[in-house]
């Protein structure tokens, strides 16, 4: 398997498989910034979709999501809310990362038992390097299954 930004092949020439990652966040900019960061390391492997209106999102969760990265703090709905949605709706909850400016530790209180896969306290440097270990290994693993 190639890494990030090679040909989007697998070792024996077989295109890998293209990764779908949903973003919800209700900043634009957040959403913008984790789209690029998503396609500069991923490249065409991986089709991002963002959006920030949670409502808006809610309608296109489903099994057939890879990634979902989902901020705490939103108006409207929540992303406990929004993860319990997307629990309704199919997506395998070890899929899900919910990044937020609060406290790991708050962050833990909150979701430790809900399932999702990482909890990520956005702008913190040991967190952030561990959130782009997990996004390989997501990335990597979804591309084996069919």
């Amino acid at each position: 398997m190639t890494h990030a930004g090679g040909s989007g092949q697998d070792g024996i020439g077989v295109p890998a498989r293209t990764v779908r990652a949903v973003v919800i966040d209700d900043s634009r900019f957040q959403c913008s910034a984790l789209r690029r960061m998503l396609e500069q390391r991923f490249g065409a492997q991986m089709q991002v979709e963002t959006y920030s209106d949670p409502r808006e999102a809610v309608a296109h969760l489903g099994p057939g999501i890879d990634l979902l990265l989902l901020d705490w703090e939103m108006p409207g709905l929540d992303g406990a809310d929004v993860l319990e949605e997307a629990r309704a709706r199919g997506v395998d909850l070890k899929r899900v990362i919910v990044r937020s400016s609060h406290s790991a530790e708050d962050l833990h209180r909150q979701f430790d038992r809900r399932g999702c896969l990482a909890v990520i306290e956005k702008g913190e440097a040991e967190q952030g390097a561990a959130f782009l270990m997990i996004l390989d290994g997501i990335v990597r693993r979804a591309q084996r299954r069919e």
